[in-house]
């Protein structure tokens, strides 16, 4: 089975920090949907519906891990401000 690594389901604690960012900080909205983009390409690889060599799968895998950082960073030094 496939793990599903929306923000929502990875950070359930800050879901309404997320919202709320979503509408308020276009930086965080633009970054989210990219994230968003990448974790579909990502799954779509691993259910074998979309072909991709190894190594782009990884590099995919990869930004997702940097963007989602740098979300998460973004979602705790909102709710410390």
């Amino acid at each position: 089975m496939i793990e599903s690594h929306d923000l929502y389901h990875e950070f359930p604690e800050h879901q309404a920090t997320i919202r709320a960012l979503m509408l308020s900080n276009d930086d965080f909205a633009k970054m989210m949907r990219e994230y968003t983009e990448v974790d579909l390409k990502v799954a779509r690889i691993e259910q074998r519906l979309d072909p991709a060599s190894d190594l782009y799968a990884e590099e995919l895998k990869q930004l997702r891990v940097r963007l989602k950082d740098r979300l998460y960073k973004m979602l705790v030094t909102s709710g410390n401000g």
